[in-house]
């Protein structure tokens, strides 16, 4: 008795499957599309300003990489272009050559001879090196904001401590010195105490001024209050949303949106007891027993009752918002924030949670690194406020991005004076070529001729 073989091909995995007497009832499972953190940055809508931005400084970054193990080297700070293709991995640059290097970044680097040994060399120009030490001096020179935003950083962590591999990985983007534990940490040591060789605690976590205990967003929220005049219940607890350009909006997410930006949370330097007490009134009680009322209220808001969840998560994207707030560029690498998770008593995925506001932040993959935005502080891809340091980091992507143009103006003086002379200006003001050196001659055998004849 023959059996009758269909054969279907399954989509998910588009093998033909057999049914026979066997197999007759199998029931095909179909996959549901993934909703993961990588899918949902996959299919993120992008921002070709910030993304362009983002491949321009991960050049920028493999040059400065490239500077600091050129410049540690003993024997001067240049090197053959021979050595040059064996130092560039280590700065990270492995898919360049040494040659292109050179020819596509004029501006940077410069080429010239070995007066001994009479070899091809390369270092790096005295324009380039100027900024860079322009740069460290304005860095050592703003103390005043650099214990500003490490002040801040700590009134706003758990327990007023904060470990410093994670400042470390932080110093560039907080425009910190090399050495900011002894220049600042020890030095100012009324504000800032060592509890141990890599931890440092805030002395005095009270805001008595009140000027550190304000975040950013406040004063975004102060001018919509005031000049827009929208009513404090929308403000209060809002944050300004630029959704990029091409965005989709599903619908009903508007309205979620509305009670999101409606939905009080704890502020980044507020504890949760000062929270409560300026969100709900109790009744006239003891204040022991009103404090353990709260402290219990605190507990149960954090994941029992309604709107909970929101709430913390709401208050860990105005803490990232304000982590983003003190850089100098507005930017982090993805990577860096996680270090101050326990510290800064962020209990949630933190790039999950970047994804999930795309109208805040933005994540860009074009780096060495995943690098999250901060959208309200660019526009059209330069920042909205610059300040001194970010300009200089400017000034040197401008010199990466000018390629080969304008090179005329990068010869030296050595270089314009063995270029062969073709056009030159006498006292009469005529120009001098190739052969010129002929007409002196006939000029004095044609004056002798003359004298000749006068004779």
């Amino acid at each position: 008795m023959t059996t009758l073989q269909l054969r279907w091909k399954n989509p998910a995995s588009n093998t033909p499957l057999s049914f026979g007497p066997f197999n007759s009832t199998t029931q095909i499972r179909w996959k549901k599309p993934a909703n993961t953190a990588q899918t949902r940055l996959e299919n993120r809508t992008r921002d070709p300003n910030l993304d362009k931005l983002t491949a321009h400084y991960r050049r920028l970054k493999l040059i400065l990489n490239l500077y600091d193990v050129v410049s540690a080297r003993k024997r001067g700070p240049f090197l053959s272009v021979q050595s040059l293709s064996k130092w560039a991995p280590h700065a990270g640059i492995k898919t360049v050559t040494a040659g292109d290097l050179l020819r596509k970044y004029p501006h940077i680097f410069e080429v010239f001879t070995h007066p001994i040994k009479r070899n091809l060399c390369c270092k790096f120009r005295e324009k380039f090196v100027i900024l860079l030490n322009q740069e460290d001096d304005v860095v050592s020179q703003n103390e005043d904001e650099n214990v500003m935003r490490i002040r801040k950083i700590l009134m706003m962590s758990v327990n007023g401590t904060i470990h410093l591999h994670a400042l470390r990985l932080l110093r560039t983007e907080l425009g910190l010195p090399e050495n900011f534990r002894d220049s600042i940490i020890i030095k100012y040591d009324e504000v800032f105490r060592m509890v141990d060789l890599e931890v440092v605690e805030l002395i005095d976590r009270n805001d008595k001024d009140g000027s550190f205990g304000v975040a950013k967003v406040e004063s975004w929220r102060k001018t919509e209050y005031t000049e827009k005049w929208l009513s404090e219940f929308e403000v209060k607890y809002a944050f300004p949303i630029h959704f990029p350009t091409g965005f989709k909006i599903e619908p009903g997410s508007r309205e979620k949106l509305k009670n999101w930006q409606r939905l009080p949370y704890v502020k980044p330097y507020e504890r949760e007891l000062t929270y409560h007490l300026n969100l709900q009134t109790t009744e006239t009680m003891e204040p022991s027993s009103r404090c353990d009322e709260l402290t219990s209220r605190s507990a149960v808001v954090g994941k029992r009752s309604f709107g909970g969840v929101e709430r913390y998560e709401k208050r860990a994207v105005a803490i990232i918002h304000e982590v983003l707030s003190l850089t100098v560029e507005k930017s982090v690498p993805v990577e860096r924030l996680a270090h101050f998770k326990k510290d800064l008593g962020i209990v949630v995925n933190i790039r999950e949670l970047l994804l999930k506001h795309p109208g805040i932040f933005y994540i860009s993959t074009k780096g060495i690194a995943e690098i999250v935005f901060l959208r309200e502080a660019y526009s059209k891809g330069c920042l909205i406020e610059p300040n001194p340091i970010y300009d200089l980091r400017r000034n040197m992507l401008d010199l990466l991005l000018l390629g080969n143009r304008h090179t005329s103006e990068l010869k030296t003086e050595r270089e314009l004076k063995d270029e062969p002379k073709d056009m030159t200006d006498d006292e009469n003001g005529w120009e001098s070529r190739e052969g010129d050196f002929v007409i002196p001659i006939l000029e004095s055998f044609t004056d002798h001729e003359d004298n000749d004849d006068m004779n």
